[in-house]
């Protein structure tokens, strides 16, 4: 299962879900999703989100468990 810190880092920089998706041009509700695992971002996007918080991606998306 893919696992994200996607709700974290964005109250740590103070971004509301619409101002996130706005700075990686995507609706409040795709973050909303991902946040809530029910959306597995795209490699452009999760790239985009790093940029965004400046860390690496591994810090924001990692696999856990299985072999999914």
């Amino acid at each position: 299962m893919l696992r994200n810190r996607v709700r974290e880092l964005r109250a740590r920089e103070d971004y509301s879900q619409t101002d996130l998706g706005e700075l990686i041009g995507v609706t409040r509700q795709t973050i909303g999703l991902i946040e809530k695992k029910d959306y597995q971002p795209s490699v452009t996007l999760a790239l985009k989100m790093a940029e965004v918080f400046e860390i690496p991606v591994e810090e924001i998306f990692w696999l856990e468990g299985g072999d999914d």
